[in-house]
């Protein structure tokens, strides 16, 4: 699949076929091209958990309620970032871990739609109650800001196509 039309074709898919499996190495080739995302000062902060466990993509939901679908994913992603290895100015109180994280995220998306995958974002961060639910059941550390998660597997749909998303009413030029 060429660049330009899988930025343009790709779409959230929450309809998994739950019989077919991702091999760790395929799951491993989809982490390879999210690493490659841009960050901030190069600072690479993102760390991946991958669930494949049957019970626990069963039960996502209670730490997240919109996730109900991941029950059939062949594997969820966890996008996280630390907020130590990103980069971040303390003093005045703000960090990068969310673009960068998110950056990552959607690497990992265009990956799954270019290898036939299906793939959704789920919000993690900034809400505090899911980011403290999946710190907690996973043993995150602190510093562990876990960004979005990603449901992946074959697809048991396919999503329509919008006409055209691009709205030039959306384009400013040199001023609003």
């Amino acid at each position: 699949m060429e660049l330009y039309e899988g930025l343009l074709t790709r779409r959230s898919v929450r309809k998994y076929n739950p019989e077919k499996k991702l091999a760790d190495e395929q799951i491993i080739e989809l982490l390879r091209a999210a690493s490659y995302a841009p960050s901030a000062h190069n600072k690479q902060p993102w760390h991946f958990l991958v669930l494949k466990d049957t019970e626990t993509l069963r039960t996502l939901r209670l730490l997240q309620p919109w996730t109900s679908f991941a029950k059939d994913a062949a594997c969820v992603v966890i996008v996280c970032a630390d907020e130590t290895e990103c980069f971040h100015r303390e003093k005045e109180g703000w960090n990068y871990a969310q673009i960068d994280g998110a950056l990552a995220a959607e690497n990992l998306l265009l990956a799954c739609h270019a290898k036939g995958l299906g793939a959704c974002f789920c919000g993690a961060a900034p809400m505090p109650m899911v980011v403290d639910n999946l710190r907690k059941k996973f043993n995150m550390p602190d510093t562990m800001l876990p960004i979005a998660i990603v449901t992946i597997g074959y697809p048991d749909e396919t999503p329509k196509q919008p006409e055209d998303r691009f709205n030039p009413d959306k384009v400013h030029w040199e001023t609003f």
